[in-house]
């Protein structure tokens, strides 16, 4: 029996990671902050493992196939580097070191598309693309870039084979985080979207991606995991489409959203965190698209298609709204 190790396991990408192991029949050790606080599936082939990137997990590790190592510092409102890289390039290296010092065989590092360069819809970007601006000011993705290129340069007897997802949608998306931007536009007459766009995946295609990285015999690799490349106002009308709404969607001026971005630097200038930036706001403005070639080719990877994950990400948020209901309604 297959055994893995999993960090990140409450967020999205962790929680559909762990499910899908789970229901394969595969040994998983997840690590969570606080055993008290998970609220996650209790399995027979579950171990909960208490502590944080920077706990000592050797005790864990022995005897283990894999490390997926899915957690991330992905706020977009922290305000110094040293905040994204303690967590994205710290604690990615410290967790790789003790994977190899317990002789795991293969170390599977979930990036994302943003740290490679993006391309255009008749050029998509590229494994080979190299990162570009704005997201070379992005402290997330630079976050992201140096993690990899240490991984990549400094490779020992356990393999490093980096995913490099674009926007993941799906379900056991409990925050959300991602899901957001479907709740932006549920059942909402009017939309204002910016006036870029992004690749969009489901998230189970992810972790499926994770699953052939151990199954298949692969030398140090990256693949972009992509699906769809579509821009906002397209989007927010699909998702119309989908959900049955009657929306309008009103695509915004990109000197909108810069005017946006430099008032948020004059609000982080006073140490107040804030999503609102100038990298932030012209990342909103470009068409950030990717190629899924590489992934199907040598993985074998046939993707969902992403209606299904926004109705995954739809049923989830939804059923999120109907549990706040029952436990207001429980308060009164």
């Amino acid at each position: 029996m297959k055994k893995v190790f999993i960090t990140g396991i409450t967020g999205l990408l962790g929680a559909n990671l762990l499910q899908s192991f789970l229901d394969d029949g595969v040994q998983v050790t997840g690590l969570v902050r606080q055993r008290s606080k998970y609220k996650g599936p209790v399995h027979p082939l579950l171990t909960l493992a208490e502590g944080d990137l920077f706990s000592d997990l050797t005790g864990y590790m022995h005897d283990v196939d894999a490390v997926i190592h899915a957690a991330a510092e992905t706020s977009q409102s922290l305000l110094n580097y040293s905040e994204y890289s303690r967590i994205n390039y710290n604690g990615t290296l410290l967790l790789y070191l003790t994977a190899s010092h317990c002789n795991v065989k293969k170390f599977i590092f979930i990036s994302s598309a943003n740290s490679l360069g993006f391309g255009t819809a008749e050029e998509p970007g590229t494994e080979n693309s190299p990162l570009k601006s704005p997201f070379d000011k992005s402290f997330y993705a630079r976050s992201k870039t140096e993690a990899e290129q240490y991984l990549l340069n400094n490779e020992t007897q356990t393999r490093v084979i980096i995913l490099n997802p674009s926007f993941m949608l799906g379900d056991l998306d409990y925050k959300p985080s991602s899901g957001k931007i479907v709740k932006m536009g549920l059942q909402k007459r009017v939309v204002f979207c910016p006036p870029g766009g992004k690749n969009f995946v489901h998230v189970l295609d992810v972790a499926d991606a994770a699953k052939k990285c151990i199954e298949l015999d692969l030398n140090t690799e990256r693949f972009i995991i992509a699906n769809e490349n579509m821009n906002y106002r397209k989007f927010f009308r699909r998702l119309a489409e989908l959900t049955n709404q009657k929306t309008t969607v009103i695509t915004l001026p990109a000197s909108v959203l810069i005017f946006m971005g430099y008032l948020g630097n004059f609000i982080r200038f006073f140490g107040i965190r804030s999503s609102l930036g100038l990298v932030n706001m012209r990342i909103l403005c470009i068409e950030n698209f990717y190629s899924n070639e590489k992934s199907k080719r040598m993985l074998g990877m046939k993707y969902r298609p992403v209606d299904q994950a926004i109705m995954d990400s739809v049923a989830c948020i939804k059923n999120l709204n109907t549990q706040l209901t029952n436990y207001n309604n429980l308060k009164k």
